[in-house]
């Protein structure tokens, strides 16, 4: 395999350094990760309803509660960058952060879109205590529904 990047498009990509590195990242999930998992289990557990995935919102949220208006991204540290967590990786650095700074720019898109539609984004890290998130959410929720006007 080659080493840097190619062109196709307006855009580079990734050559993969290997054949293992690409199996890899094509068996990373979109959703139903395991973060995620532990978040819903936490809402149920508090009796929240929500709607998974909803494709007919912006950026499809991984949780929305419909009444309260609330779309919840669990977000992953690397892919979104997390200022705790994030490495860049040294293979193809300087793609790698562009893609990172392209999925940052488009989240910020994605909120924006929302709150245009009367809708609170939330974004929360995958390394967060799903029991705190949970707690946090079920507060946001109940405030929403309150004083959303009927």
């Amino acid at each position: 395999m080659t080493s840097g990047p190619r062109r196709a498009g307006s855009r580079t990509k990734p050559v993969p350094s290997s054949e293992a590195v690409s199996a890899q990242m094509k068996r990373m999930g979109r959703k139903d990760t395991a973060p995620e998992l532990a978040l819903r289990r936490a809402l149920t557990a508090r009796r929240l309803r929500y709607r998974l995935h909803r494709r007919d919102l912006p950026g499809t949220p991984d949780i929305a509660f419909i009444a309260a208006r609330v779309a919840v991204f669990v977000d992953g540290c690397f892919w979104h960058a997390c200022p705790e967590h994030a490495v860049v990786p040294k293979a193809n650095n300087q793609w790698w952060q562009e893609k990172l700074e392209a999925n940052r720019a488009r989240d910020a898109r994605k909120d924006r879109a929302l709150a245009e539609s009367g809708w609170l984004p939330v974004h929360v890290w995958e390394h967060e205590d799903p029991d705190l998130v949970a707690d946090r959410l079920v507060e946001l929720v109940a405030s929403r529904v309150r004083s959303r006007p009927r």
